[in-house]
């Protein structure tokens, strides 16, 4: 995964969470970065056609940045639930996050063989709670 898609991943939860547009404001809040460099990223990603923005307005995945950042949050779930489910490591999502800008598609497919994920990933994700809604609250450790 690389920066365009944590921004990417930012924006679908974002607008799960709060609903399209999304101000840029918001998505630097929310990557803790400054408003400068989330203005750069989304451009890049208006230019790759990832992204609509509109100044003052907010910005939208377009059906391409969808589809792409759906697939970096079904990574991110793959890691949670190794990480908690596989290997019983109790800071998950911790880890999950430290891991994600690093870890391959293919090293992610790999993972997802030996997991039971749900059908539904990554619409299991719940944006309030920041985690997948199948990995249990016993299995918490904020």
């Amino acid at each position: 995964m690389n920066t365009a898609d944590q921004y990417l991943r930012a924006l679908l939860l974002l607008e799960r969470l709060e609903g399209p547009p999304v101000a840029t404001g918001r998505l630097a809040d929310v990557l803790e970065v400054s408003p400068a460099s989330a203005n750069e990223m989304i451009g890049k990603l208006a230019d790759d056609a990832q992204v609509e923005h509109e100044k003052y307005r907010g910005t939208v995945l377009t059906d391409r940045g969808r589809e792409r950042a759906e697939a970096v949050l079904q990574t991110y779930c793959i890691l949670e639930h190794f990480l908690a489910n596989v290997l019983g490591v109790e800071e998950y999502r911790h880890e999950a996050a430290s891991l994600e800008a690093v870890i391959d598609e293919t090293v992610a497919e790999r993972l997802d063989t030996i997991i039971d994920r749900h059908d539904d990933c990554p619409s299991c994700f719940d944006v309030e709670a920041d985690r997948c809604r199948y990995l249990g609250s016993d299995q918490l450790a904020d």
